[in-house]
């Protein structure tokens, strides 16, 4: 089955998968939900952001920023040089940081945020269709990609036939892992399957590396790898575990993962919807990104995504899907 034909299918098919198999495919880790409130800090706050001046420029019916975010690199992002930018151009920004995937969305639409950043475009899609909520999408930001990794073997080109795979075993990373190996031609998986929920079962043709898929739990995938000859690595546990998302043979090329901001569609036209927008999306976040987050997967409309390992990627993974 050809990535084009997959990456057809990955908006519609979102939308027919449950919020709570969604959950597992979001960026960071979840617990227990709680939320975490961080003073505002005017002044104090780090920033590498070298073009921000004091220009009290801000939108005159909205001094102060509440944005949501799930704790670990998204709220990174805000702490280290999205806050410093806004509050230099004369906003107050307040951070919530949540450790789970629902609360965000539900404080947002109840209007204790006015922004959040945490999740990929089909989950949140099938959760404000779920929940009636009325949200829309507004940007995307850097996210940490699902990758092969080396295991017993360090090259692509050392693949062999029976040789040994792990990927993460819940259902909707196992069919992010098939997808992948589809694309590198290591499998063939049937036509018009649904790439969300692609399991063993949709495997068409393993006969060309007959490749043995160990499943693991995704936590346990970094600390396996010297048991397998390649190992798919959640973006999140690779770096959990000190592995650098630059060590990546290959990166899953479609943008349908990468996170995005969401807002209420009331506030879309609003001026500091677009100065936290071109917060993100301006040369200094774009150096703070590169420099902070190597290996991620950029945002698309920034251009070429400087996170795939050239070595491999560049010659193996087909013409990316657009951004959904």
């Amino acid at each position: 089955m050809k990535l084009t034909d997959i990456s057809r299918q990955v908006a519609t098919a979102f939308a027919a998968v449950g919020v709570s198999s969604l959950v597992l495919v979001g960026c960071n880790n979840s617990s227990a939900p709680e939320a975490t409130k961080e003073p505002v800090t005017e002044g104090t706050t780090e920033t590498t952001n070298t073009e921000a001046t004091t220009t009290s420029d801000i939108d005159p019916e909205h001094s102060k920023i509440v944005i949501g975010t799930t704790e670990g690199d998204f709220a990174d992002m805000v702490r280290n040089q999205v806050k410093g930018s806004l509050e230099a151009q004369g906003y107050e920004v307040e951070l919530v940081t949540f450790t789970d995937y629902v609360r965000p969305n539900v404080a947002l639409a109840d209007g204790d945020l006015d922004i959040n950043i945490f999740q990929h475009k089909p989950y949140l899609d099938t959760f404000k269709k779920e929940n009636n909520l009325d949200l829309v999408e507004v940007f995307q930001v850097p996210t940490a990609p699902l990758g092969i990794y080396a295991g017993k073997k360090t090259k692509i080109e050392e693949v062999y036939k029976g040789m040994s795979v792990s990927a993460p075993n819940d259902p909707s990373n196992f069919a992010r892992a098939l997808v992948m190996m589809n694309e590198l031609g290591w499998i063939t998986l049937k036509d018009n399957i649904d790439p969300l929920t692609a399991s063993k079962a949709d495997i068409a043709d393993n006969s060309k590396y007959d490749i043995k898929i160990v499943e693991l739990e995704a936590a346990q995938l970094p600390r396996a790898r010297d048991e397998v000859d390649f190992a798919i690595i959640n973006g999140n546990y690779a770096t959990d575990s000190g592995i650098k998302l630059t060590e990546a043979l290959f990166q899953e090329p479609s943008f349908a993962y990468v996170n995005w901001s969401a807002i209420k569609t009331a506030d879309k036209d609003k001026k500091w919807v677009k100065d936290v927008t071109n917060a993100y999306n301006s040369d200094a976040f774009k150096k703070y990104a590169h420099d902070t987050f190597p290996g991620y997967k950029y945002p698309k409309i920034w251009g070429a995504d400087k996170s795939t390992n050239t070595s491999t990627a560049a010659s193996t993974a087909p013409v990316e899907a657009p951004a959904k």
